[in-house]
């Protein structure tokens, strides 16, 4: 089993950041492919980010690409989200994922099997 923590979530007005952290305890975290989602009121959660378990492949949605930077530091068990330029539309609870026994991050999340308990994050207009 593997056990997500996400935190670092807040209110924020529009062109400011924020830096979600996702803590991750028991099996290998190294191993596993990881990814940010959201989901706002009344949506489907969505794809934000994924990232290998070696940090050298990386994918985002176009709406959030040149915005915010997934990264991992897998001595310490945690991934990170940087977010910049926030807009009122990036307003939802994020959740990090991780897929179980595999390396390679994916933009569907039926693909993951592991998932925290979610963090939100409101941006003022």
């Amino acid at each position: 089993q593997v056990q997500l923590v996400e935190s670092g979530g807040g209110l924020v007005q529009a062109g400011g950041s924020l830096r979600l952290s996702c803590a991750a305890s028991g099996r290998t975290f190294s191993s596993r492919a990881m990814g940010w989602f959201r989901q706002a009121p009344g949506k489907e959660r969505e794809f934000v980010a994924t990232i290998s378990w070696s940090n050298s492949i990386t994918n985002y949605a176009d709406s959030v690409k040149g915005r915010f930077t997934i990264s991992r530091d897998n001595a310490r068990n945690t991934m990170y989200l940087q977010m910049n330029s926030l807009k009122p539309e990036d307003t939802a609870v994020y959740y990090c994922a991780a897929r179980a026994g595999s390396p390679v991050g994916s933009s569907s999340r039926h693909d993951y099997d592991y998932w925290g308990q979610g963090t939100q994050v409101t941006v003022s207009s």
